[in-house]
């Protein structure tokens, strides 16, 4: 008999819409690892100084919660996190807000998300393709954080980025608020020779991506300001986290730009070998309190708002 509903602390695991099929992965081993940390409840910080494996750093890196930080919320609010993964913000987003519902490919982080945050009381987390769940409310906030990308592989269509927000447009008030996290496809660390982040292929991304391969693909920042625009949503203000939104150590923003005297951390590639052309700290250091740093910062964070 299928479960349908599963409780670990205070939150609510909804499992109406999971095939039984775990799609996107960094591996069954590692995620198990993951999830026993946390089942487990060791130390976070003791695990980081023993591994130094990519998916344990970026799913465990207190400074991932970072990237909530320009985000607007009232207690009042209801949020939507599409694409929550192993709860890396989750937490911290549910402090903020009186309802957070995420939804979450895959079981294995689901649960790690659910031990993880399992003394929250006020998160539901639907596991399935976010194509397929229904959702019958309409929500202040919606959150993406690197999930925008994967639209070409879990929407479908011949326009899945747009129908991506389409949908997301649909399931929110109005006048509620849509935050994305996505690399820039015109990122510095790009044009330096760092690996497309989702390919590990060199100048694939602003070369354009191929055509005829369906995967994960971002955008320029006016690529990604037609794409809104063209999906209902206005008043788009960027902030721009250094060295990327990952793990963003400073986070810049259309009326803050980095000063002169400010410190632009260079981008660190912690899982592929990489070749640099030049120096990106040298290149960021002459982009500062220019108009130019906002087109060629390695990543984004937009808010929108819904017309």
């Amino acid at each position: 008999m299928k479960i349908k509903k599963e409780k670990i602390g205070g939150v609510t695991l909804d499992y109406s819409y999971f095939d039984n099929k775990n799609k996107y992965s960094d591996g069954e081993e590692v995620e198990n690892f993951i999830l026993d940390v946390f089942k487990e409840e060791r130390d976070i910080f003791e695990v980081l100084s023993s591994d130094n494996r990519w998916p344990v750093l970026y799913h465990l890196s207190p400074m991932r919660k970072n990237i909530v930080l320009p985000m607007s919320f009232n207690k009042e609010n209801i949020i939507l996190e599409i694409g929550s993964g192993m709860g890396a913000i989750t937490g911290t987003l549910s402090e903020k807000v009186s309802k957070i519902d995420c939804v979450e490919l895959s079981k294995i982080r689901s649960l790690v998300n659910a031990y993880r945050n399992k003394q929250c009381k006020n998160i539901t987390i639907y596991v399935g393709n976010f194509n397929k769940i229904q959702l019958k409310k309409k929500y202040d906030v919606i959150v993406l954080i690197g999930v925008l990308e994967y639209a070409q592989m879990y929407i479908g269509g011949n326009n899945p980025f747009k129908d991506f927000l389409l949908i997301s447009n649909n399931l929110l008030k109005t006048g509620g608020k849509l935050y994305i996290a996505i690399e820039n496809r015109l990122g510095v660390k790009y044009f330096a020779g760092s690996p497309e982040d989702h390919w590990g292929k060199a100048y694939f991304g602003i070369e354009g991506y191929n055509a005829d391969e369906i995967g994960a693909k971002t955008f320029s920042k006016s690529e990604l300001e037609n794409l809104l625009k063209a999906s209902g949503f206005s008043n788009l203000y960027f902030f721009y986290p250094v060295p990327d939104y990952k793990l963003p150590k400073y986070i810049y923003s259309d009326e803050y730009l980095p000063k002169l005297s400010d410190e632009i951390p260079a981008n660190v590639i912690y899982d592929i070998d990489n070749y640099r052309a030049f120096n990106e700290q040298n290149v960021f250091n002459t982009l500062k309190n220019t108009e130019d740093f906002k087109v060629l910062s390695n990543s984004f964070l937009v808010e929108a708002v819904k017309i």
